[in-house]
């Protein structure tokens, strides 16, 4: 296992346990335990500290899910756009009992003013969502301007629905977010 590989499995073992601790919960001891990574490895991969972790894990989650949703607007479904990108997070929340949430939002509502690149790479990752997302539903024809203001809706409620089935315990919230969505862009499809 070369040097790289230490430091990318410490990258996603801290966007796994941010998922469910937070970004205060998860120190660097946790990271290597949950990496298996060497000790000394850390502080050297991440001269910049905690911040300098979060940051990368933060965009790897991005661009983690970010592909999932290139994979699936690629079919021009626009409805099943909605399902693929939500179909994670079901699996997600249901495969954790509900422990687990988004890291990118754990980092978001924990990211302080001494790091305010935490915020940035969080409001980077969500972006870059919402323009997978409206590009698909472009093609899929809904018109750019409603594209976009569909597809920041969709993230915000799916992230939304995330919180409230872990409050509940329940994936209920997210399907009713989901049929919500999928009937506004089919909606938005037919209008287009």
């Amino acid at each position: 296992m070369g040097s790289s590989d230490s430091r990318e499995r410490m990258v996603r073992s801290a966007a796994y346990l941010f998922r469910e601790r937070g970004y205060s919960g998860t120190g660097f001891r946790d990271v290597i335990a949950h990496s298996a990574a060497p000790r000394g490895s850390i502080y050297h991969h991440f001269p910049g500290g905690k911040a300098q972790l979060a940051e990368e894990a933060v965009r790897y989650a991005g661009e983690f899910l970010n592909a999932g949703i290139q994979a699936a607007t690629e079919g021009g479904d626009a409805a099943s756009a909605v399902d693929a990108f939500v179909g994670w997070w079901r699996q997600v929340l249901i495969k954790s009992e509900f422990r687990a949430g988004c890291p990118v939002v754990a980092v978001t509502v924990e990211a302080h003013e001494e790091a305010p690149q935490l915020a940035a790479a969080a409001a980077a990752a969500f972006d870059r969502w919402q323009d997978t997302l409206a590009t698909g539903l472009g093609n899929a024809g809904v018109p750019d301007a409603r594209a976009a203001r569909l597809a920041r809706l969709i993230v915000a409620a799916v992230e939304g629905a995330t919180i409230l089935c872990r409050a509940h315990r329940d994936v209920a919230p997210l399907d009713d977010v989901v049929a919500e969505l999928k009937d506004l862009t089919r909606a938005a499809v037919a209008d287009g």
